[in-house]
């Protein structure tokens, strides 16, 4: 049996790999798009930093308390190809997370776990640090990401590190295999997908792994962008998942 997550960025990577994966539409005309070698490419480096930076291992508990947004997709993505636990916040199961990513302060300092390493994570596509002063001892992912390798070669590569690999939401758990499976969103086979960040990381990362499978790709637009006719023609949108 294969590793879902890791084999998934291999097809991401090799077929059809120019072509593009995920594609961001934030605030100030901010568009960002990830090809399949891109999106892979991104995954590694963070992969690779969850390693080396922050000790993740198979089982370790990982709180990504961010909104939907690709740097959110990425991170969540790559503590899945670690074989970690992760959890998508808030998320009162979480408490005792061992790494907490955050977008902000607050989202950092209110994860209320016992003594996390913490990861700041600024959101804007050229950010090459993190907006601010980080609590000490934070690690700053901005300014760490870029130096990792291009190809995540884990550590531990068993099939008894890939069965401690769990999404967790906010209403249940499910195993590498079952969340390919069963958490997935149902998409039509290769879908242009359209969805809406407003529904939040856990749906929007549904959406992604469903639209991934699937051999297609997504649109996100922030949730103060309107989802226009003119971006669903020129993006050539096939589905829509989400309200836009």
């Amino acid at each position: 049996m294969g590793h879902p997550y890791r084999d998934l960025l291999t097809a991401l990577r090799s077929v059809d790999a120019t072509s593009p994966r995920l594609t961001w539409y934030g605030p100030d005309f901010e568009r960002v798009e990830l090809s399949g070698r891109v999106l892979d490419n991104w995954v590694a480096k963070t992969a690779n930093f969850l390693q080396d930076e922050v000790d993740v291992e198979p089982g370790t508990k990982v709180l990504v308390n961010m909104p939907a947004h690709w740097k959110s997709i990425v991170v969540a993505f790559a503590a899945l190809a670690c074989d970690a636990e992760l959890y998508l916040g808030p998320n009162d199961s979480a408490l005792d997370s061992e790494v907490v990513f955050g977008n902000t302060i607050q989202q950092l300092s209110g994860a209320d776990a016992s003594s996390p390493v913490m990861v700041g994570v600024a959101l804007g596509a050229l950010a090459m640090r993190f907006d601010g002063d980080l609590p000490p001892g934070a690690v700053d992912y901005n300014a760490e990401v870029r130096s990792h390798a291009d190809v995540f070669m884990p550590y531990n590569d068993s099939p008894e590190s890939t069965h401690q690999a769990r999404l967790n939401t906010a209403k249940q758990s499910y195993s590498a295999q079952e969340s390919v499976k069963d958490f997935a969103q149902e998409t039509p086979q290769g879908a242009r997908v359209l969805v809406s960040a407003s529904a939040g990381l856990e749906d929007l990362l549904a959406s992604c792994l469903g639209a991934w499978l699937a051999g297609g790709s997504i649109v996100v637009v922030h949730n103060d962008e309107a989802a226009t006719d003119r971006l669903r023609s020129s993006e050539r949108i096939t589905w829509t998942q989400l309200p836009g």
